[in-house]
């Protein structure tokens, strides 16, 4: 099929997959689009990549700077979903009181602006940080936040999945690169490396599961049929993608999550001792590990090396580092010129921008210190989706099977940073807000559950 032909079609069909969702009328305000942009963007291009992409080049960009024209965006988006929270009286008080850990962690980090070496960039690094808390409670305070949650999912899918097809079939110049590491070419689809790419589509396969497993619980009708195809269709796409990706990690996250949240499901397990079920996981696979080396085993089977393609050699190197080991190098400011310039001395050729690994990545920029605070945050968020599964068992499963997949994932990725698509979605998992009450008393079946959802959110205690 001619490139241009295959535009029309694959746009014919995101302009349809939209159209659909709108005659569904889900109970959904304008308001979840600021969500959908910031993430859309950030887990795929920035606003200046894209009209760079089209040709249009505004210049002004720097690794440190950034651009002016993305800074403006995101600060658009910010300044707009801060209205929005003011209009639905939502409060610092009440939003402290429900995420202890987060709001915390958020005052660590702007007090890590303060001994950075560069104090200004910094400070407007975590004002994209501060911009994902706003985004997730645009959603939590949606008349119903599940429903709100879904729509916003679907809808980045429907770009997400068509478009990059799109790139890596008929438009190689934009959907495929080389890989600085390797020189190996890669797929990298909507996004601007094949890591991302492998992280959205793991990111939305993992929804598409829960979202399978909701509508499956249904009475049987006409429109659920049709949500099951849908999700199925999905499932193929994104599987295609994650293969194409070449992601191991995404690929391993992705199935780690499904696991879990399909084994929470089964009726002989205990809910009440999900604690109890880890601990006996851990110390087998502690035992597994001393007498078989089973994380030689994982790696094999994920398709690396033992080095996890020379990841165990940068680590080596930052994790000798000269910093403060209590407070490190400040918010989001180790990867900056004169480091950057040490780590291409050390390592020729190599163009680095994260330590592959979220957790030595928190502890050059926050320290031992921050690293502490990011650990207690990510143990009152397994707290909180514990409590979840006795009281909303749709949104705890949802919690505790992508908090599992997360951790894994910075494994050997960097995920605790600013505007990231992971971190987002970390940041949906661990903030409780009060919801507002759905405005229709008679609501349809699926809206109903929705209301369902938002009562028992309500009633969520949290750290």
């Amino acid at each position: 099929m001619p490139s241009n032909l295959a535009a029309v079609v694959y746009l014919g069909i995101v302009v349809w997959l939209f159209r659909r969702d709108f005659r569904e009328r889900p109970n959904v305000t304008s308001a979840i689009w600021l969500p959908f942009f910031w993430v859309f963007l950030s887990g795929a291009r920035f606003a200046s990549q894209w009209l760079d992409l089209l040709g249009v080049n505004l210049g002004g960009t720097s690794v440190e700077e950034g651009s002016p024209l993305d800074a403006l965006v995101f600060f658009t988006l910010i300044a707009t979903g801060l209205r929005v929270l003011y209009q639905r009286r939502v409060t610092v008080g009440e939003f402290m009181r429900h995420n202890r850990w987060v709001s915390i962690y958020l005052i660590y980090c702007l007090l890590a602006v303060l001994w950075s070496d560069h104090s200004f960039i910094a400070f407007k690094r975590w004002i994209k940080l501060f911009g994902q808390p706003v985004m997730v409670l645009v959603l939590l305070t949606e008349p119903e936040p599940m429903e709100s949650l879904t729509r916003m999912m679907k809808r980045l899918a429907f770009v997400y999945v068509p478009v990059s097809i799109l790139f890596i079939k008929y438009f190689p110049q934009w959907g495929r690169a080389f890989d600085t590491w390797s020189g190996l070419p890669m797929n990298t689809g909507i996004t601007l490396g094949k890591n991302m790419l492998g992280c959205a589509c793991f990111i939305l396969s993992f929804f598409f599961v829960w979202h399978f497993l909701r509508v499956w619980q249904r009475e049987r009708d006409v429109p659920r049929r049709k949500e099951l195809i849908l999700c199925l269709c999905f499932f193929v796409a994104l599987g295609w993608l994650l293969y194409m990706a070449h992601s191991s990690t995404s690929i391993g996250c992705f199935l780690l999550s499904a696991v879990v949240m399909i084994s929470i499901g089964f009726k002989f397990v205990n809910r009440r001792q999900i604690g109890f079920y880890l601990v006996l996981i851990a110390g087998l696979l502690g035992l597994a590990e001393m007498f078989f080396g089973i994380h030689l085993l994982i790696i094999q089977a994920l398709g690396r090396d033992p080095t996890l393609t020379d990841r165990t050699i940068i680590w080596h190197i930052l994790l000798n580092w000269d910093i403060d080991p209590i407070f490190g190098v400040g918010f989001e400011s180790f990867w900056m010129e004169n480091n950057l310039r040490k780590l291409a001395e050390l390592l020729p050729g190599a163009l680095l921008n994260e330590a592959h690994n979220g957790y030595l990545e928190t502890y050059l920029n926050l320290g031992l210190l921050g690293l502490f605070i990011t650990l207690a945050m990510v143990l009152a968020t397994y707290l909180k989706a514990q409590r979840t599964l006795l009281t909303d068992f749709s949104f705890g499963r949802f919690r505790l099977a992508y908090l599992a997949a997360f951790l894994f994932y910075n494994w050997t990725e960097a995920a605790f940073r600013t505007h990231s698509f992971p971190f987002f979605m970390f940041f949906l998992i661990a903030i409780d807000y009060p919801g507002r009450q759905p405005h229709k008393p008679d609501a349809p079946v699926d809206v109903l559950e929705a209301d369902t959802i938002e009562q028992t959110v309500q009633k969520t205690a949290s750290w």
